[in-house]
């Protein structure tokens, strides 16, 4: 069994206890990320309830036998979609696609998701067409959250030759 099968194994019935979904675990590099989530979201406390946990679960069961630094964490708005269960639960959102090279066509798709199942992705594109994919031919990929308009868009800067014609009393003058 993998180092990430274990901690699965090990993980699983922590986070169930407090109410929370196992959304991914990743151990590479001596970093170990588990990322949890659940309906509404995550905050802080428990997160830090969950490592603290999780923590002295690893070093009792002796999972990992190097150093390691554990990382526990919700996946974010932009998600990394690994598994079935990952693009399943992201039906409906925007997400980006990178394909393995020598795929056909080109390396990045980006669309709605529209379906998924255990082999294969369906993506709606911008022009309304429809693509479909084979999971095994995914090098990444994650959901893409639309952050709006930039704030520094909206809002007018004065130049710095307006700021000298600013009168000492606050008032601009012409």
């Amino acid at each position: 069994m993998s180092v990430q099968e274990k901690v699965v194994t090990l993980v699983t019935p922590i986070v169930e206890a407090i109410d929370v979904d196992l959304y991914d675990v990743d151990y590479n590099g001596g970093i170990l990320r588990v990322m949890v989530d659940r309906e509404g979201g995550v905050d802080i406390g428990v997160i830090q309830d969950l490592s603290r946990r999780i923590s002295f679960e690893l070093d009792e069961q002796e999972v990992i036998g190097a150093r390691y630094t554990l990382e526990v964490s919700s996946p974010g708005l932009e998600r990394k979609l690994r598994t079935a269960q990952h693009f399943q639960g992201a039906i409906g959102a925007k997400v980006t696609v990178k394909l393995m090279p020598g795929s056909e066509g080109p390396r990045r798709r980006d669309g709605v998701l529209a379906a998924a199942d255990e082999s294969s992705i369906t993506l709606r594109t911008e022009e309304g067409g429809t693509v479909d994919i084979a999971t095994a031919s995914i090098s990444g990929a994650r959901t893409v959250f639309d952050w709006g308009p930039s704030a520094k868009a909206d809002k007018k800067v004065p130049s710095r030759s307006s700021l000298s014609e600013i009168a000492d009393d606050g008032e601009a003058t012409s």
